[in-house]
């Protein structure tokens, strides 16, 4: 019979259970910045109560190992977490996710390895096909998460370059070694360890003759490979996407491994984050009116570098001061606030939430817009302006608050380039074309905060915005010009 196994207890899927309702709950809770922080509780909980009944009935190691592996992980998580930055929470979460992906990889060799103690294997040593289904997949999975992982970190921290990196027969290359990938499952899967049967002085010896392992690291290998040619080629203007796909690979990833180690708990965890990742990616492709599959073959924003190069300081644009905006602000009936990377950069939210509560205290109606894919990774402006306990109420997605523009006496964007780039709607030929973006240039006033006229967004294109009669540039780092701003409202 294959995975056999005792007979799992009622209460251990019991707790299992109470774990997966608690982590469904912890993602309902996530979904709105209100709850945000009971569904986080809910996780902490469904997580400690998984934790406590896998270690209460699985021999994984002795407590001494066991709780000194806590102590070093949970040292380093809380080190980490008291010394990383808001901006660089996009390269965090992509670093973590290589972790989870390099664990289900060393989980998969640790199985195949060592068959026995897993579970997954017959009194001869031969592994199940079932389980060869799982090991390899699981594998894979975790293997393409770590490598597209690094990728990913080292483009949102600076280290690679975040424009597209184009290798020749790029698309020819990846299907051809995702198409091996598949074979080589294939192939381990369907593969039978033969076994002889040798009787000596009337007893009966197993002798199993593993001939397929070098198709397991052949699959390995080949994943990690993948990983790297998949990202590479992929812009700093789809990262959000990417950072959103890589999550939904390690959900997927961990789900895998929890049938190969025949636990419940991480087959639902895995499920919930794949499945959950893996929506929220489609709504990030939604948002910019790109397909899952154009985004996963690469090179956006590759012909960006004629519309980018020339602009800026060639062209004619008027340039204010903090003075200048803390006026128009300040006699204006409503102000919708943009939001963007540069804003993070410059850890300016919580200067920008003094000047939205001064303003308000003018009588000015002040909203904040925020695009899906604005930053780094899904959610980064939010989480910027809930850390700057910005009120819930005031902020707004694209699509409720797009229409407002029109309506709007002011809209002061604040390092927010490729999200507010008219370019989307009447550029057919730009990379960006067909993107959603918010209206701004429809306001009165267009009050844009940009360190220099001399570069171009994320996505390398030049945005017209900049240009327009009723614009205003303001060139300073963010946080210093919302400062000066405050500073001219107090007066």
């Amino acid at each position: 019979m294959e995975h056999a196994a005792a007979a799992t207890p009622a209460w251990v899927m019991l707790a299992y259970l109470i774990s997966g309702v608690l982590f469904i709950l912890s993602l309902r809770g996530l979904s709105s910045p209100v709850t945000s922080q009971q569904g986080n509780r809910f996780g902490m909980i469904g997580m400690a109560i998984a934790v406590v009944t896998t270690l209460l009935t699985h021999e994984v190691a002795s407590l001494p190992e066991i709780v000194g592996a806590i102590a070093i992980g949970g040292g380093f998580g809380w080190f980490v977490a008291k010394r990383i930055k808001m901006t660089d929470m996009p390269q965090l979460v992509a670093a973590f996710h290589s972790l989870v992906g390099l664990a289900a990889v060393l989980v998969g060799v640790a199985a195949y390895l060592n068959p026995g103690a897993f579970g997954i294997a017959d009194a001869f040593g031969n592994i199940f096909p079932v389980s060869r289904i799982e090991l390899s997949l699981g594998v894979a999975i975790g293997a393409i998460t770590f490598s597209g992982s690094v990728i990913a970190f080292l483009k949102l921290n600076g280290n690679m370059s975040g424009a597209p990196i184009l290798l020749p027969f790029r698309h020819v290359i990846n299907l051809s070694v995702l198409a091996g990938i598949i074979v080589l499952i294939g192939a381990f899967v369907l593969h039978q360890n033969p076994t002889a049967i040798v009787a000596a002085d009337g007893d009966l010896w197993a002798v199993s003759m593993n001939t397929g392992g070098w198709m397991f690291w052949a699959i390995v290998l080949l994943s990690f490979a993948i990983g790297f040619l998949l990202i590479i080629p992929i812009g700093g203007a789809d990262m959000p996407v990417v950072v959103s796909m890589l999550n939904s690979y390690s959900g997927w990833a961990a789900a895998a491994m929890g049938f190969t180690l025949q636990n419940t708990a991480m087959i639902i965890t895995g499920a919930l984050v794949g499945s959950s990742g893996a929506i929220l990616s489609y709504i990030m492709c939604k948002a910019m009116n790109r397909s899952f599959i154009s985004v996963i073959a690469g090179g956006f924003g590759a012909d960006t570098g004629a519309a980018a190069k020339g602009s800026g300081v060639e062209r004619a644009y008027k340039r204010g001061s903090a003075d200048d905006a803390a006026f128009v602000m300040k006699n204006a009936e409503s102000v919708i606030i943009v939001p963007g990377y540069g804003m993070a950069v410059s850890q300016a939210q919580h200067a920008l939430r003094e000047m939205g509560d001064l303003l308000k205290k003018e009588g000015v109606s002040v909203k904040y817009a925020i695009h899906p894919v604005a930053g780094r990774m899904p959610g980064h402006m939010n989480v910027l302006l809930a850390e700057a306990n910005v009120p819930y109420d005031e902020v707004f997605e694209l699509e409720d608050i797009n229409g407002e523009f029109a309506q709007a006496d002011v809209a002061f964007v604040i390092g927010a380039n490729d999200v507010t780039n008219p370019a989307a709607k009447t550029d057919k030929t730009s990379p960006i074309y067909g993107m959603p973006v918010l209206d701004v240039e429809k306001a009165k006033t267009v009050l844009f905060v940009k360190r220099s006229m001399g570069g171009a967004g994320y996505a390398g294109v030049d945005n017209e915005v900049f240009y327009m009669d009723n614009t205003m540039m303001l060139l300073s780092d963010a946080k210093k010009m919302v400062d000066d701003i405050v500073k001219a409202l107090g007066h």
